[in-house]
């Protein structure tokens, strides 16, 4: 991790942490992080593709990480984190670049691709794929102990969160996330609950990485996390034919939770996420997880570095 170099760089009047490797005049790919994540999630894949002759670039969210917050994180959404990734490209002079993201990322992916497709070689999506700009439905389907319901409801998760250290709050999600079943409370029970102190981290993520993260989480708070992705998502945007037509690849695990959100994995498997990205692949990985990127880290360098090769 001593090879990558860290900066701030100004962009829609907030200063936003970025962690960089590779060399300036190669080819940029841009990772965007989902929660309970940061920079730091991106490690393995930074280092593989700047081997491989390209430009890593990782920022953390604005409110997230080292990040400047926003002056009213309540009010932040989706198209702010879509409008800083643009101003950092234009900070940055990057013309186009490559996105890779994963779990509530390719979410800012798909906004960014449907809105500035000029500035995207192509992409990547992990753990969630492409989706057009329109409410969800599959809570509908799901228990009030939903994670993302309780989540969203305003006070309740920092409730729960504040019971424990920003450590140990990263640990238990980790530990949920890394699971095949969605976190589902009972009825009196709160999310945090699910994990016990005795439960073991995932074997591939050392007390080493929870000390990074918790340390991160502990400088930036919850605040700004808890209102994007979880209260900010579902806003409809007037886009009359959401089609990206750029390159673009989906790697999911098939022991990742996600794929038990009501509707997503038919939506994957039916190919009808096609109709919305026609140039896409999507390659299953039989162990992974929600985490696969950190899990099988060379098995998805291998992938990230297939696709790049490809459409470079």
């Amino acid at each position: 991790m001593e090879k990558i170099e860290h900066k701030f760089v100004e962009a829609n009047g907030l200063k936003l942490h970025v962690a960089e490797i590779g060399s300036g005049s190669s080819p940029a790919v841009v990772f965007l992080h989902g929660f309970p994540e940061i920079w730091y999630s991106w490690r393995y894949q930074m280092i593989a593709v700047a081997e491989a002759g390209y430009r890593a670039i990782a920022p953390d969210y604005r409110g997230y990480g080292l990040s400047d917050p926003p002056p009213e994180p309540e009010k932040t959404e989706f198209l702010d984190l879509v409008a800083d990734l643009l101003a950092l490209l234009d900070a940055l002079a990057l013309s186009k670049v490559f996105l890779i993201a994963k779990d509530f990322g390719p979410l800012v992916v798909s906004l960014f691709s449907l809105l500035h497709q000029d500035r995207v070689l192509g992409f990547i999506t992990i753990g969630v794929p492409f989706m057009p700009p329109r409410p969800p439905t599959y809570h509908r389907n799901l228990p009030e102990g939903f994670y993302m319901s309780r989540w969203k409801e305003p006070g309740r998760a920092e409730a729960d969160f504040g019971r424990l250290d920003a450590k140990n709050v990263v640990r238990n999600v980790y530990i949920m996330f890394s699971k095949s079943e969605i976190p589902i409370a009972k009825e009196g029970q709160e999310i945090m609950d699910l994990v016990q102190p005795s439960d073991p981290l995932p074997s591939w993520f050392t007390e080493e990485d929870l000390a990074t993260y918790g340390a991160l989480y502990e400088k930036s708070g919850f605040r700004t996390a808890l209102q994007v992705p979880y209260r900010s998502m579902g806003r409809q945007l007037d886009i009359s034919d959401p089609k990206v037509e750029v390159p673009a690849l989906l790697i999911m695990g098939e022991k990742d939770y996600v794929l038990k959100f009501p509707g997503i994995e038919d939506y994957i498997r039916s190919g009808t996420v096609k109709s919305f990205v026609p140039n896409l692949e999507i390659t299953f990985m039989p162990e992974g997880t929600h985490f696969v990127q950190e899990q099988s880290p060379d098995e998805v360098n291998n992938l990230i570095l297939n696709f790049l090769r490809s459409h470079n």
